[in-house]
């Protein structure tokens, strides 16, 4: 019977090569020591819930890791995790396709500011380099994510703040799709697993 490592041991190792930087070419934010230890992952979790991608998607983002814009006075948000299946094998190749509104509250509809995508490396990992979305009517802060293992459906969904007061007043805000969130030097560190209905 094999044995598989627990989120907890997949986030210590992470955090433990983050000064590598997988295959992005870019600075890690330094995760704070206080950063919330991950669940364990266990045969047979529940996928992660689905969200509407809403009326701003666009297909073809460039492939990029780094997100964030020259002159941007966003606060820095590195969004690292992994791509999971729910017998918590790692996915890898995955495509984790992200975007957002800038610090303003508004989305790039003619362009791709705030708009990538990449690959998961051999452990399932992905990281992305961005800023933290802004407030728009009617919604709390949230990043727009799909999620799709080679020739498998993709997940599309919705990844949240903690401790947001506008949570509270958002009506498609789900607290399962809170992303755990520590105190970087430059910035936050934000931490999310996906769960892919797949073995």
């Amino acid at each position: 019977m094999s044995v598989h490592p627990s989120r907890r041991q997949v986030l210590r190792s992470a955090l433990a090569s983050s000064g590598v930087g997988l295959v992005i070419g870019y600075p890690a934010l330094p995760v704070a020591q206080s950063a919330a230890p991950t669940p364990q992952c266990h045969d047979g979790d529940e996928a992660t819930i689905r969200q509407g991608e809403g009326p701003f998607f666009k297909p073809r983002s460039p492939q990029r890791a780094d997100l964030v814009e020259p002159g941007t006075k966003g606060r820095l948000v590195e969004i690292s995790g992994q791509v999971l299946t729910r017998s918590c094998h790692p996915v890898e190749r995955a495509l984790v396709d992200l975007w957002h509104a800038d610090e303003r509250g508004g989305y790039d509809n003619s362009g791709f500011r705030y708009r990538g995508h990449l690959f998961t490396d051999g452990d399932g990992r992905y990281r992305f380099r961005t800023i933290m979305p802004a407030l728009y009517p009617g919604r709390t802060r949230h990043y727009h994510i799909k999620v799709q293992a080679s020739e498998r459906p993709v997940l599309t969904t919705q990844l949240y703040f903690p401790d947001e007061p506008a949570n509270q007043r958002d009506g498609l805000f789900r607290r399962d799709l809170v992303m755990r969130i520590a105190e970087a030097s430059d910035g936050l560190a934000a931490r999310f697993d996906f769960v892919l209905n797949t073995r």
